[in-house]
């Protein structure tokens, strides 16, 4: 037991002074400005974003009510203020329903199942006050559209606060909580790449952790500053919490030891495993009698999704067909006033199953389009390499004046709404793809063909075409992957945005 115990001592010692060295290496990588960001970071409390959240949600639920009571006083009725005042210790419940479900401080979740959680919760908190109502047998006094209208505000304006809430404080070195990423291979780039994009996470890499010394330096301007021994002080020294394992092809013996011996230190452990190219939003851990099991919900599957999928396409090409009798026949007008030809344009795509079918658009080129494309590409031979990669100019001479003005706003693709009334097309999905453009897609095709082609999709809100063709492929994978009804209305809530500002599109 002794010498155990000496040993214990001796390896403590070794990676103590390890952890002295690893914090000299973050100097001199990055000055002492590499230090001062690690001990700073450190110093951060989840307590920050989850008190932002916090506001931010009782802010939403206090509108939704304020709104809903408003609009039903508009349509007049006599309404008794001072009964709906009474209500507003529920606010309360309502952060506790969301505190429930994991939502304060929300560190690593995604948007998508953020709408899931919100939804679900401030439904139940809804029945439950429905049902209180009732049984104090004060429902007569109470307006139903009231709680029905505030029902839909809060679902729209808790996710929306959230998102306004990242989009002015993520960026702030005092939002979410610091992260060690173990692992400085291709894995860990691409965690830290991730993250670094994607603040509004809550996840922030301050320091990467790698046996290798050839290693030695940044990922990403994150400073590798030692060997995965100097875990252990990082988590005890710095009371850092959060680590991400990146090591997804190390042997599972070394694996375990790596996380018993090293990450075990941190109360909160990713583990990346390797799995990439696999769906990894509706995936669950189950066990198996000590056998580690990973359930995958195949949502393409679920009739009950489809059903609902179905159902939300109808009733949304329905909603803006109303608002569509008014536009086209202003839009058309304009389309011949500005160029002779056509006001729609009817084009050969490939949809679900590998079906033909023609994606109805507003004409937004000149009529000898093609001709237009060959005689440019000759004259400016600089500019094949551009459209061979991504099937797009970023000066296309084809484009008319008003065609401008419909692709920058997307709506020369609200004729689609008749493909989607048809069957041909969803409201969301990856974009109708050209024959020609299938042999691009190599294998993904498969996936791709899975699914009905949509008006908006995954990479039209995630950059559009300042996206490489690569890059669209990767997100349409993605979708399908990963499709459920949430990330349908995600896609769908950051459509408004990405149309208004109009930001990639040409």
């Amino acid at each position: 037991m002794p010498v155990k115990k000496r040993e214990l001592t001796e390896v403590n010692l070794v990676d103590k002074i390890n952890f002295e060295r690893a914090i000299d290496s973050a100097k001199l990588a990055k000055g002492e400005k590499g230090l001062v960001d690690i001990v700073s970071s450190a110093q951060v409390r989840p307590w920050i974003m989850s008190g932002l959240y916090l506001g931010s949600d009782a802010a939403a639920v206090f509108l939704s009510w304020v709104l809903a009571y408003f609009l039903r006083d508009l349509a007049g009725g006599v309404l008794l203020p001072e009964l709906y005042i009474e209500l507003w210790p529920f606010v309360f419940l309502f952060l506790l329903a969301y505190a429930a479900t994991g939502l304060y401080p929300a560190v690593g979740v995604p948007s998508v199942e953020e709408i899931r959680r919100i939804t679900i919760a401030t439904t139940i908190v809804f029945a439950m006050l429905a049902a209180w109502i009732f049984l104090s047998r004060l429902g007569f006094v109470y307006s139903r559209i009231i709680f029905m209208l505030s029902w839909g505000f809060a679902i729209f304006f808790v996710p929306l606060g959230r998102a306004v809430t990242r989009h002015v404080y993520a960026r702030k070195k005092w939002w979410g909580v610091p992260v060690v990423v173990l692992g400085a291979g291709k894995t860990g780039h691409m965690v830290v790449k991730t993250l670094s994009k994607t603040p509004g996470l809550g996840l922030n890499p301050v320091a990467v952790l790698d046996d290798d010394p050839q290693k030695r330096g940044d990922v990403e301007g994150i400073p590798v500053i030692g060997g995965v021994e100097v875990a252990p002080h990082l988590a005890k020294k710095l009371k850092l919490r959060y680590a991400i394992l990146a090591m997804p092809g190390v042997p599972r013996e070394r694996l375990l030891y790596l996380i018993e011996h090293y990450a075990s230190f941190f109360p909160h452990l990713l583990l990346i495993p390797d799995l990439f190219g696999f769906a990894s939003l509706w995936v669950y851990p189950k066990d198996l009698n000590g056998i580690l099991c990973l359930e995958v919900r195949q949502q393409l599957l679920r009739t009950g999704s489809r059903v609902v999928k179905n159902v939300l396409d109808f009733v949304l090409a329905a909603f803006v067909l109303i608002f569509a009798l008014i536009l086209i026949p202003l839009i058309a007008i304009a389309i011949k006033l500005d160029s002779p030809g056509p006001v729609f344009y009817g084009q050969l795509r490939y949809g679900r199953n590998g079906q033909p079918f023609k994606a109805w658009k507003f004409r937004t080129m000149v009529v000898n389009a093609d001709k237009i494309l060959d005689e440019h590409l000759a004259k400016h031979p600089e500019f094949k390499v551009e459209w061979e990669k991504d099937q797009k100019l970023r000066n296309d001479p084809r484009i008319t004046r008003v065609g401008k003005i419909l692709r920058k706003t997307s709506l020369d693709e609200l004729p689609q709404i008749w493909n989607v009334l048809k069957g041909e097309m969803s409201t969301v999905g990856p974009r109708p793809i050209l024959q020609s453009q299938i042999e691009m897609y190599g294998k993904s095709y498969s996936l791709y063909a899975k699914v009905k082609p949509g008006i908006t999709g995954l990479w039209q809100v995630s950059g559009r075409n300042d996206l490489s063709f690569e890059e669209r492929v990767a997100l349409d994978s993605y979708y399908v992957r990963n499709w459920s009804v949430w990330l349908d209305i995600y896609i769908l809530a950051r459509t408004i945005p990405v149309a208004l500002f109009g930001k990639g599109a040409y």
